[in-house]
């Protein structure tokens, strides 16, 4: 089967892998519909905190398939099944999995970024998988795609929650990329009056207003604060995003809140800057929460599927390439380019969307 591998020294390299034997409490899934994410691109670059020296890994957590085989031992799953597939798991034993958040548990282990995942044929989903409720069945009306979106949505579910978003909100996004847009169609679905975008690429911008942003802003045309302030008559906002893994989008959003106003540090800093001057005084005075997010709990998995189940949110109008699997190569190339948005990659006989 082909794959796509991190290879330390080399980066990406594409090229056969055989189908994996599963044992008998694992699942064999066939691969439907798998994403390229930032995380994969990051990882092809600069490798994985995560990863032992030397460790080669088939890159991608973003994906949905078809149980090809079930272990002698694995009850209630069977051959022939869609499932959707959270990619993180805990270790079962320490407080963050005991609260169901996997996604926070220090030895957390996940498809593409410390096992083998997604950007192949055929996935071995293990017993930890299985036992921690992040295989999920689909439903007939979710397309492979869809599915295979459910996991970066799953994760502005749990920004969203960190940001307690609230009916007639007005909120602020930095970014217009894949996870930018995804925050501005779940908060619009949230019930915020106006959520407004910035960016630096123009088409990345009508893209967000075309998806509902009440207006739009390219930050190498002035000041956010000032275009912000005229929005709001100087208020502010109640929910700033951010979106884009830049140190002074972080500076700077501190000072676009509105009294009581929540900022979401949604993209974390690149190796080398993990650290923002934030206005602690700002803070203090204006009772103002500064909260994080990292990936999501298997129960966000879930709501993100609902969401897409009911067509409450359309995925699909983020993505901006198709290839099958077969071109995974192209489609790297493209995702490493910066071209587009989403690229999703499909098995030749899926039914994509």
């Amino acid at each position: 089967m082909i794959a796509a591998r991190y290879v330390p020294g080399t980066g990406l390299d594409v090229g056969e892998a055989p189908v994996p034997a599963i044992g008998e409490d694992e699942l064999l899934v066939r691969v439907e519909a798998t994403c390229i994410c930032g995380t994969d691109i990051r990882i092809v670059r600069n490798g994985h905190r995560k990863l032992r020296p030397g460790q080669t890994i088939i890159l991608g957590h973003e994906f949905m398939g078809t149980i090809q085989q079930a272990g002698s031992r694995v009850t209630n799953y069977a051959a022939g099944t869609r499932v959707g597939v959270a990619p993180n798991m805990g270790c079962g034993r320490c407080e963050m999995c005991g609260r169901g958040l996997a996604n926070m548990c220090p030895d957390y282990s996940a498809f593409g970024i410390d096992r083998d995942g997604s950007h192949t044929e055929f996935v071995c989903i293990p017993t930890a998988a299985i036992a921690q409720g992040n295989v999920i069945p689909l439903s007939p009306g979710v397309s492979p795609v869809e599915a295979a979106l459910a996991e970066p949505l799953s994760c502005v579910v749990n920004g969203m929650k960190a940001a307690q978003l609230r009916a007639g909100d007005t909120v602020l996004i930095y970014g217009a990329g894949p996870m930018g847009l995804l925050n501005l169609l779940l908060a619009l679905a949230s019930g915020a009056a106006r959520v407004w975008v910035v960016d630096l690429n123009d088409a990345r911008l009508e893209q967000a207003r075309a998806l509902g942003a009440n207006a739009v802003f390219n930050s190498n045309r002035g000041l956010v604060k000032d275009w912000l302030g005229n929005l709001t008559g100087g208020r502010g906002v109640d929910v700033a995003i951010t979106a884009v893994p830049v140190r002074q989008v972080q500076q700077e959003a501190v000072g676009l809140l509105a009294p009581f106003g929540r900022l979401n540090l949604f993209a974390g800093l690149p190796n080398g800057e993990s650290t923002a001057e934030l206005n602690t005084n700002a803070i203090h005075y204006k009772n103002l929460v500064v909260t994080g997010m990292t990936g999501g709990a298997p129960r966000d998995y879930r709501t993100a599927l609902k969401l897409i189940e009911s067509r409450r949110i359309d995925v699909r109008k983020i993505v901006s390439h198709m290839f099958s699997l077969s071109q995974v190569g192209r489609a790297y190339e493209v995702a490493l380019s910066g071209e587009g948005m989403k690229v999703v990659m499909t098995a030749q006989d899926s039914s994509a969307r």
